[in-house]
């Protein structure tokens, strides 16, 4: 049985409006407990977030949906349903990959197609090692869905369970690039199974096999796109919250908690004060720490992922060799990720991430117009360049972006824009984000699973953190899954399945 919080918890105080905290917020809701949800920005998002530029509708945040039954999860706590709230459209191909050879994979979750374009892409030899793959896939999956992400820790012996031996027999505590090799000679092949450990912060040469579980929710399980963009989701989170009863405060800043020894008692606006039983903290680890006025007593000192710069660019025309999402491959790779993670450096060779969101839903920009957004992964301000030196490096970097877009072939990129907004670390900085990373603690083996900060702090004992720097970690599934983990601290529920309540036939 895990630890959960004592004493009262009749009202509950959630501290942000990202995935997190709306999703703790409906887990409470659905366990009988009354709610307010404090939130500094005069809406619901947090990183996933709306930006409006003069008729380019453009999220802020993530731009990837994966696993949306952990977001129907939430809803279903309070007899509500994710499809009843947002239109969800599944990507095909969920990805497309460019190299720098010129060569383009699109990356199918269905097994036929993809074993399919595997073949065209690489032959059938590679095509029968995708279809292997894919199966270790499924398994590293299983073993870790139950005990080890959807799962809070009190100790690093709530590791030792059957599904720790399953996992190390699957290869799971390996390294990520030799694992995958296994399957793939194809070097591009292996980048597309291998990349998405940098968003976790660690090169895949580093990272452990375990990680691939992130592979799995990419390239398995599928991918979407809600209409309205990915600022949907949280909106109609916030919605669903209030229709079940939550109170939503918008625009009030949290400046302080007051205390009665070990105990929060209430939570302190600009404007009011807020009793409360118990509380959920969201925002980024700094903050949250400043709150309650201690932090947890670490051997080493967090290590934060990469960090990254976004252009959004709301363009005159569109290019056709560009899906809903691209990965554009640098030649380079093993010395990316050592400028990124180990020398501080920008990237000499970028791979990028461009999201096409007008190829599913023209809505987001004004009649005949795209919307694009560039996300190129940067070292952050720990190890790289500080939040000052972005004024002058940030529209620099702009400009070598838009050069590597047009001579990778999206030609007249420059030229095509007419509305754009840059986001650098010094952004991420003035959001609160330690080392200016919207991608948080890094998930090396030492920040994962009960090694991770965890969602109870010692000497509070009625607060509970959610948000990617906790338990379990960066992205959208896990970031809502820390919202309904917390929630289970408080409510003392153990892991079981959503039932409905009485609003089930809205």
């Amino acid at each position: 049985m895990t630890r959960s919080v004592k004493g009262s918890t009749d009202h509950v105080v959630v501290v942000g409006a990202g995935l997190a905290g709306l999703a703790a917020t409906l887990h409470l809701l659905g366990a009988g407990r009354r709610v307010t949800l404090v939130e500094r920005d005069t809406g619901p998002g947090g990183r996933a977030g709306r930006l409006d530029l003069d008729g380019y509708r453009v999220d802020t945040g993530p731009t990837v949906l994966t696993m949306p039954d952990l977001a129907d999860e939430a809803f279903a706590a309070v007899g509500d349903s994710l499809r009843a709230r947002v239109h969800l459209t599944p990507l095909h191909p969920a990805y497309r990959a460019s190299f720098a050879d010129g060569s383009t994979l699109d990356v199918h979750t269905e097994a036929e197609a993809m074993t399919e374009e595997v073949a065209r892409f690489a032959g059938p030899r590679e095509a029968a090692g995708y279809t292997r793959l894919r199966t270790w896939l499924g398994r590293i999956h299983r073993a870790q869905m139950r005990r080890f992400i959807d799962a809070n820790f009190d100790s690093p012996f709530d590791l030792l369970t059957p599904d720790l031996a399953r996992l190390a027999a699957l290869g799971g505590f390996g390294r990520l690039d030799r694992r995958i090799g296994a399957f793939l000679d194809d070097e591009r092949l292996r980048r597309v199974f291998t990349f998405q450990a940098l968003y976790a912060g660690v090169p895949p040469a580093r990272a452990l096999a375990a990680y691939a579980v992130i592979a799995y929710m990419d390239t398995v399980a599928g991918v979407y796109f809600p209409r309205g963009g990915m600022h949907a989701l949280p909106r109609a989170m916030a919605d669903a919250a209030a229709d079940a009863g939550a109170e939503l405060r918008y625009g009030e800043a949290v400046t302080a908690l007051e205390r009665s020894g070990d105990h929060v008692t209430a939570v302190v606006t600009a404007n009011d004060r807020i009793p409360c039983d118990a509380v959920v903290l969201t925002p980024d680890l700094p903050v949250t720490y400043r709150l309650l006025g201690r932090r947890p007593r670490r051997p080493l000192r967090l290590t934060h992922a990469p960090s990254a710069v976004v252009l959004h660019a709301g363009t005159r025309h569109t290019w056709p060799q560009l899906a809903h999402h691209t990965i554009s491959f640098g030649a380079a790779w093993r010395t990316t990720f050592d400028e990124l993670t180990r020398r501080g450096e920008l990237m000499s060779d970028p791979s990028l991430l461009i999201t096409r969101p007008t190829t599913t839903d023209p809505s987001l920009a004004p009649p005949g117009r795209h919307l694009h957004y560039v996300l190129a992964p940067c070292p952050n301000t720990d190890i790289g360049p500080h939040g000052t030196a972005w004024a002058e490096l940030g529209p620099r970097y702009r400009d070598h972006l838009v050069r590597t877009l047009e001579h990778r072939g999206l030609h007249g990129f420059a030229d095509a824009i007419e509305e754009e907004a840059l986001i650098t670390p010094a952004h991420w900085l003035d959001q609160g984000h330690a080392a200016g990373t919207p991608f948080s603690a890094a998930h090396t083996f030492l920040q994962t699973g009960p090694f991770r900060p965890r969602n109870l702090v010692r000497g509070t004992d009625n607060a509970v953190l959610a948000g990617c720097g906790t338990t379990p970690g960066v992205g959208v599934p896990t970031t809502l899954l820390s919202g309904k983990l917390a929630a289970a601290r408080i409510t003392g529920a153990s892991r079981r399945p959503a039932t409905r309540r009485n609003g089930a036939s809205r």
